[in-house]
Order: structure tokens, then sequence, then C-alpha cells
């Protein structure tokens, strides 16, 4: 009887943990998206052709003789091929990015007619089957021009040629796309190419980052900003100019009372949707947990908080940075002016939420960086440790940290829209192994349910999009690993791309088949695709 007794609370609590939801594409709300992402510098290739010029990831890579994407997918000739795979794994929407240096080759100034023709026909393309574009504007690539002519983000002057750029795309591409994310990870980006100089345009002062400009101290914070006053003027544009516009119905009455004449003006205003679209802004959100149970490493953990996260929703959702941010950084932080604070107050319409990681949080003494002179990490003060093995690209499977994420927002932020617009794992880049990527599998099942769970705690999560929906070219690690639901062979001319178990896995899902949820469920789905295959 006492083990009856101890199994049925063992399952008891197993149940009301929330472990093991096992959810169904049903289980989630009306109107929810599905889909899969990717971005143009990753996966367009054609690095040269008709008319595009260098962005800074081009001549970031090509300086330092790294692996790049001069080529990559190849999806700027193979898109009509990948929008047929998406239609059968049955993708609500497909999120991708526009190539500043394709559509405007010289960062203002004239369009670049077959760039604009080029995404018109994508667009047209996955509208035609059925599939919801969402397009992000910046993702991490603005031209070289731009960074050459007066240093790309660190300059205000960039604010307006971003502008005049999302001008042309709201134009060209709004009355068939209905989502756009202005930044893409404005958090890391910042982070890793002007504290750290490891992305482009590599600037930083860290002594061992081989940066040759840059000044760790300040440059994050003011690339930050510039980020988030450029957001702004994108969405207020998108607001004034494309969300909606304003009927006017003009009624002249002629009235006759007695011997006189009296007109009578009647005005009417009807506001009405023109292109009726939403703009938002992305961040990357580590899943943080205090290492001990101290008071220390839990005010360290809400520390990285709002150095990760408040860094951007606060003036995103308050009108200002964290408080916390202020007084650790003091002077070298910008200030907002009134109007700048209203402006970006509220101009997200959604928030993007990127998602891969976990990691512990360790208070440390506030203290310079090597160099004598502080940086983003020093400001933070705090050590982080990954779950996982981070450095050898394996991401542990930690739902709770989705979990955990979604719910800071929903309570410390007012629980804006969410969509999860990017979430995956890595595996190393071996066709043989990758096409049975079950871990990959088993990650995407606990994040999906760690995502209706929070839905059903109230979050306001509309959205999620898996990273990847082929192989790509990595900006961190290039080809070496990827996240892709189908495989692309890089050695091949012609790119040949390929379902992997994952990307069966995902349509089954998508199209409402439970017989692959559980763990039983993709052992039989291994089964079928290895007698398939042979």
């Amino acid at each position: 009887m006492e083990l009856i007794l101890s199994l049925l609370t063992i399952f008891l609590l197993l149940a009301l943990s929330g472990r093991c939801i096992c959810c169904g594409r049903s289980d989630f709300p009306e109107g929810f998206v599905f889909g899969a992402a990717t971005s143009a510098y990753q996966w367009e290739g054609a690095f040269d052709e008709d008319g595009r010029k260098p962005s800074v990831w081009d001549t970031f890579l090509h300086s330092r003789n790294l692996s790049n994407g001069d080529i990559a997918c190849d999806g700027y000739h193979k898109y009509k091929e990948d929008v047929q795979f998406m239609v059968e794994t049955g993708l609500d929407a497909f999120r991708f990015s526009i190539s500043w240096s394709r559509l405007i080759p010289n960062g203002r100034g004239p369009v670049n007619p077959k760039g604009l023709q080029f995404y018109k026909n994508f667009i047209q393309e996955l509208v035609s089957h059925g599939i919801e574009p969402h397009v992000t504007l910046f993702h991490y690539d603005h031209p070289q021009v731009i960074e050459d002519d007066y240093g790309g983000w660190i300059n205000r002057r960039i604010i307006e040629d971003f502008t005049a750029y999302a001008d042309v795309c709201f134009r060209e591409f709004g009355h068939h796309v209905k989502f756009w994310t202005t930044i893409n990870e404005a958090n890391v980006y910042t982070i890793g190419g002007y504290n750290d100089g490891i992305t482009p345009p590599g600037r930083c002062s860290s002594p061992g980052r081989n940066c040759s400009w840059g000044n760790s101290s300040t440059e994050p914070y003011i690339v930050g900003h510039n980020l988030l006053l450029a957001h702004s003027s994108v969405s207020r544009l998108y607001k004034q100019k494309y969300k909606v516009y304003v009927l006017i119905h003009v009624y002249i009455f002629y009235k006759t009372i007695s011997y006189m004449c009296e007109y009578e003006l009647q005005i009417v205003y009807n506001v009405q949707d023109k292109q009726g679209g939403s703009v938002g802004f992305s961040l990357f959100a580590l899943g943080f947990t205090p290492f001990t149970s101290s008071k220390d490493d839990d005010t360290a953990t809400q520390r990285a908080k709002d150095f990760y996260l408040g860094w951007m929703l606060g003036p995103l959702i308050f009108g200002d940075y964290p408080d916390e941010m202020k007084r650790t950084v003091g002077s070298r932080l910008p200030v907002f002016s009134k109007e700048e604070s209203e402006q970006v107050k509220g101009s997200s319409d959604f928030i993007g939420i990127i998602h891969y990681l976990a990691a512990s949080v360790t208070n440390i003494k506030l203290k310079p960086s090597i160099s004598g002179n502080p940086d983003f990490y020093s400001d933070m003060g705090v050590s982080m440790t990954y779950l996982g093995n981070f450095s050898a690209f394996e991401y542990a499977v930690a739902p709770w940290a989705m979990e955990s994420v979604l719910e800071y927002v929903k309570q410390s932020y007012g629980n804006p829209p969410i969509y999860i617009l990017e979430n995956g794992t890595p595996l190393k880049q071996d066709l043989q192994l990758q096409q049975k990527d079950t871990p990959r599998i088993e990650y995407l099942h606990a994040y999906i349910d760690a995502v209706l769970k929070s839905i059903r705690n109230g979050s306001d999560t509309r959205g999620y999009f898996v990273w990847s929906f082929m192989d790509l070219y990595e900006l961190v690690k290039g080809y070496e690993f990827s996240f892709g639901l189908y495989s692309v062979n890089f050695s091949d001319p012609h790119r040949k791309r390929s379902a992997k178990l994952s990307a069966h896995w995902y349509s089954a899902f998508l199209k409402g088949n439970t017989t692959f949820l559980g763990s039983q469920g993709i052992l039989q789905l291994q089964r079928n695709f290895s007698s398939s295959a042979s």
C-alpha cells in the first residue's frame, strides 16, 4: 500500500509540475503562429550579384580570411524551392531579413531595382502559398559604406538613413508584410560588435580581442541608445504613414428656413487600416538563475536581467533605462530627452524574444575590466556559467529557462505581446549524423511545451519560430555547427537540401499528428525515417 501511495504521489507531482504537457498543435490558442527563420546574410548568398554591395559582414569576414556567406545556401537563386519545402512542412509563417546592402547598396539614395524585385518575388511566393512573411529590417548587416562614411551605429546620422531604408521597405512590401522587426537581438549585437569585437564592425578596447579601434566603456551604450532611437523613428513613421489612414467625409446640407437660406457643414472622420501591420523589436534573452541561494547571487541575477533585458525593455516600456544601470554606468550611459523618452516608450507593438540558453549567475565585486577601464561585463558585475557545454556548442535542454524569461517579461514589463523569433539547438555539421537529429527534436519538444505552459500562466505569447529552417552560415561558428530542420550540402555546388528527422517531426506536429509526440513517438518516427531512407 505504501508503495502504491508513493507512486501515486510521484505521479501527481509530475502532473502538477507541468513538465510532461506533451502538447499538440491544437492545444495552442487560435491564431497562434508557428514558423521557422533565416536571415539574409546567412541564407541568400549572391554576395556580389545584381548590384549588391558589401555589408559589414562581408568586410569583417573577408579581411580575416574566415569562412563566409558569399554563397551560403544560395537562397537568392533557390527561394522557390525553399518555399515548397516550407509548404510541405506546414509552416504558418516564415521569418527572414532584408539585406540593406542589396536593396539600397549605398546605404541611402537610389534603390537597386534587381534587389527590390528579388524581395517582391520572394514575398509574393510566400504569400501565394499561404505563408505569412515576418520581416526583420536589420540583422547585423548594415552597408559597409555607412560604416566607412560616419561610423555606422556609433553615429546618430544612421537614424535618418535607417528610417529612409525602412520607408522603402514599408512602401514596397507593406501590402503583403504585416509583421516587421526593426532590430535583431539589439543587446547582443551591441555587445558582440562594440564590447567584445567578435562580430562586425569588430570594435572594442578589451585586451586580447585584436580590435584596431573602439571603446568598450562607452560605445556599447551609445550604439544601444541609437538602436532604440532608430527603432522608435521607424515605428513612428509606420504609424503615421502606413498603419492607418484617416478618411474625411465632408457633407454640405442646404436648408431653407422661411425666406433665408442656410448651409450646414458636417465633417466625419473615419479611421481605416492602410497596411494595418505591427512593428516590433527583438532581444536575446538568457534564462538566468542564481548559482546559490545567497542574497548576493539573487541580487546579481536581478542585475543581470536589468543589463541584458532591462537595458532595452526599460526604455521601450517605461521610457528610460533601469535605475541599476543608470547608477552603475553613470555618465557613460546616454540620457533620453523628454521628447525621445516619449517617442521610445510604447514604440514596440510586440517584443521579439530570441532564446537558446540558460545560465547560472554568481555575484562578483564590481571592478574594471582587465584593461583598467570598465566595459559591459564589469559594469554588470556578475559571473555567468552557461548550462551545457557552451564552448562545444552543446546547449542544455532547460525549458524552465524559457518559462522564466516569459514570466519575467510578463511580471516586470506589463505582459506585452511576444513572438519567440528564434529557438533551437546546434549540432555538429555532419550530414549523416544531422539526418537523425533526435537531440534537436527533444529540445524543440521541451521548449514548445514550455511556451504552452507560459501561455496557460498568462503570458501574451503569440508565435514561435524555429531557428533555423535549414542549415545556414552561422554568424559565430560558420559551417562547423548548424541548427537547420533541413540539411544543406555545402560541398555540393547546387546546395542540395534534405529533410532531417526534425523536419518530419515539426511537420507532424504542425499538421496535428500527435503520433510522434513523446519519447516513444520519437522512436517510432526514427524507425519510419530509417526505413524510408533505406
